[in-house]
């Protein structure tokens, strides 16, 4: 079988010279016109390429500062159970002293009632002032993120 191939190309010592030929032929002329928008084309991509990366860069510090915002209202969130947790352990610890010098089943009833009343109002404004809080550190965190990503993705040629 070598034999044989070897003298299928001693046959036609040109063949290879054909081939050659072919690869430096275009395939089609292309026009000059096709040609330049080809070209302005391939330009108009790159500078496109450059202004997203450009924008991705910014929207990445975009990003970058919000999560630094919200780590900080997340601290102050934290902060602030901690803050209401201890004020509702004082006042347990209250009213279980309170509890232990009563001498009879009226004046417990009372001071439960007067406790639960005070529990429910206290308690009321600390979700208040949790979901005050809250709000706060999604506008601080998401205003920035919304002005700054319009502008970002509003620039443009």
């Amino acid at each position: 079988m070598n034999n044989a191939n070897s003298n299928e190309m001693n046959a036609n010592p040109n063949a290879g010279d054909d081939a050659k030929r072919g690869f430096n032929m275009p395939l089609f002329a292309m026009p000059e016109v096709y040609h330049s928008i080809a070209e302005q084309g391939m330009a108009r991509a790159k500078e496109n390429c450059e202004r997203m990366k450009a924008a991705s860069g910014e929207i990445a510090d975009i990003l970058k500062e919000a999560c630094s915002t919200n780590a900080k209202g997340a601290a102050d969130y934290a902060a602030k159970l901690i803050e209401i947790s201890g004020t509702n352990t004082s006042s347990a610890l209250e009213f279980l002293t309170h509890l232990m010098g009563t001498k009879s089943l009226p004046e417990i009833i009372q001071l439960s009632a007067t406790h639960g009343r005070k529990n429910f109002e206290v308690t009321s404004a600390q979700n208040k002032e949790l979901w005050e809080l809250t709000q706060e550190v999604a506008k601080e965190t998401a205003e920035p993120i919304r002005k700054s990503l319009a502008r970002v993705l509003r620039t443009g040629p």
